[in-house]
């Protein structure tokens, strides 16, 4: 029987964002950090079959019905994004992080560029620099050309190494003389997760009784999705120190999502049960990037199931990232729970709890949004880095609140989670956390992997039913606006600020 761990978000009221109040404030960072937002290319370009791009596989994933929605004019960003890097300089951004759509740059996957795909992001890029705002670019973020899982099984075959570092060789090329922050995957871990265990994410692999999918394997495919996510992204690293970092003084980096975990009780075996969960969903990637080779907890457990690095690989591994590209959105609660299933009928999470414990998401929307609603929970996990992996430059790339899309503009729980939030990740700074930058998700609302248009995390409301996709100013943007430009030190609540953005 598959027993799963339970990851119990429920967090203590006293502990909330809402019940926070704070005193940080801009200048409290250190000089060189920046301040940012994002989004990404599927969820706010649209334009999805114009100007010679073809489909992703988050295109296949949204259009069978698994998502409530499309991306194919989300918020119209491709045709907008004048208007809204000037909305980036009225609020005050430092930096701006989105992804580069790969079949939008080079629509088969390999070979020819796209003329206009380039003329794009370069118009993009040129439009941020200009208005001084610094481009943090993401060359994958769930969407690989829907061609190349087509031909070859896309990141379960070893091919897809050599097409993804040919695809960064085009992105350093082209755009490394103005971008000097490239994260190559997004959420690597949940990727592989979500994608090839599960199957709530693209590409929609799993097999029974782990997920409903049409084709997969859970028990094998997570674990060499993720070795060709380490290949990949440790290739494409290699290629840019060899042959761009020197002239174009830019940095490479991986990103994870991550959760600050903590034992349900203070039992040795909740505490034992945490660590080992902490292992599996962070050193999987971090102990090959720092060390050379998945951790030794994970290879026990896995058994065959993981692939294994040649000495070679390893090397390139050690030396493959600048920084660590951090997501953070929840706390969760590890509590113990027996499983004795064999390795060969287990899958990751089976994995984790393997002659121990298990863990997983549990509760409802309470208890998730009050994991959510723990501010602690960022310099937690910053100190985790800390001490676990030598400290690395971090740059704290998502952090949000999400709320439904038909909320009020005046989104004040959005505001006190980010206040809180930014108190929490100067505590950590101020304790010696190497950590360079951090960016709200999301800049605009967006279509989002889970529940499409029915929730949001924007600083900006898109008005999807309206044609031209308008922007408003949410009371979080006129805050983060206020923040931004240093002109106060406290939760800002007066909504008749001299700060107007204008509406698009």
């Amino acid at each position: 029987m598959r027993l799963f761990l339970l990851l119990f978000l429920s967090i203590p009221a006293a502990s909330s964002a809402e019940s926070s109040s704070t005193s940080v404030s801009r200048v409290d960072f250190p000089k060189g950090f920046v301040f940012g937002s994002g989004t990404s290319a599927y969820q706010v370009e649209g334009a999805a079959s114009e100007d010679g791009r073809t489909p992703s596989i988050w295109d296949t994933f949204a259009h069978n019905g698994n998502v409530g929605g499309t991306g194919d004019v989300a918020s119209d960003g491709y045709h907008k994004y004048k208007e809204d890097v000037k909305l980036m300089k009225e609020t005050g951004l430092e930096g701006y992080r989105f992804s580069i759509s790969w079949s939008r740059l080079i629509p088969r996957g390999r070979g020819e560029v796209n003329s206009k795909g380039l003329e794009y992001y370069n118009n993009f890029i040129n439009e941020l620099i200009s208005h001084g705002i610094e481009p943090h670019v993401t060359l994958l973020h769930f969407d690989l050309p829907q061609v190349l899982e087509d031909e070859y099984g896309g990141w379960l075959n070893p091919r897809i190494v050599d097409d993804f570092t040919a695809y960064a060789d085009v992105c350093f090329r082209e755009f490394g003389d103005r971008v000097s922050h490239w994260t190559t995957i997004n959420e690597a871990n949940i990727f592989a997760l979500g994608g090839y265990g599960q199957g709530i994410l693209p590409p929609k692999r799993c097999s029974p009784p782990f997920g409903n999918c049409s084709s997969g394997n859970s028990i094998v495919e997570p674990y060499v999705v993720a070795h060709h996510f380490l290949l990949a992204h440790s290739s494409a690293a290699s290629l840019y120190k060899k042959n761009y970092q020197a002239k174009q003084q830019g940095s490479v980096g991986l990103n994870l999502l991550v959760f600050h975990m903590l034992p349900a009780t203070n039992s040795t075996a909740d505490i034992s049960s945490t660590k080992r969960a902490q292992i599996f969903f962070t050193g999987w990637f971090m102990e090959p990037l720092v060390h050379g080779d998945y951790p030794k907890i994970m290879r026990k457990a896995a058994g065959k199931k993981m692939p294994k690095f040649s000495s070679k690989q390893s090397k390139q591994l050690m030396n493959s990232f600048d920084f660590v590209g951090v997501n953070y959105y929840a706390t969760v609660n590890v509590v113990d729970g027996p499983n004795h299933v064999p390795a060969y009928q287990r899958d990751f999470m089976g994995d984790i709890c393997a002659n121990i414990t298990g863990l997983w998401m549990s509760g409802g929307r309470e208890s998730m949004e009050a994991g959510m609603n723990a501010p602690y929970g960022l310099k937690g996990v910053l100190e985790y880095f800390k001490q676990n992996y030598g400290n690395p430059p971090i740059y704290v790339q998502e952090n949000g609140y999400p709320m439904p899309s038909n909320a009020s503009l005046d989104d004040t729980p959005r505001v006190k989670h980010m206040s809180a939030h930014l108190e929490s990740l100067l505590d950590a700074v101020r304790n010696g956390s190497n950590t360079t930058g951090f960016f709200t998700w999301s800049f605009v609302d967006a279509f989002e992997l889970f529940g499409g248009y029915s929730s949001s995390y924007g600083l900006y409301r898109v008005d999807f039913g309206d044609k031209e996709r308008k922007r408003y100013p949410k009371h979080s943007a006129r805050w983060y606006s206020h923040f931004l430009k240093r002109r106060g030190n406290s939760i800002y609540t007066d909504k008749s600020s001299s700060y107007v953005p204008q509406i698009y």
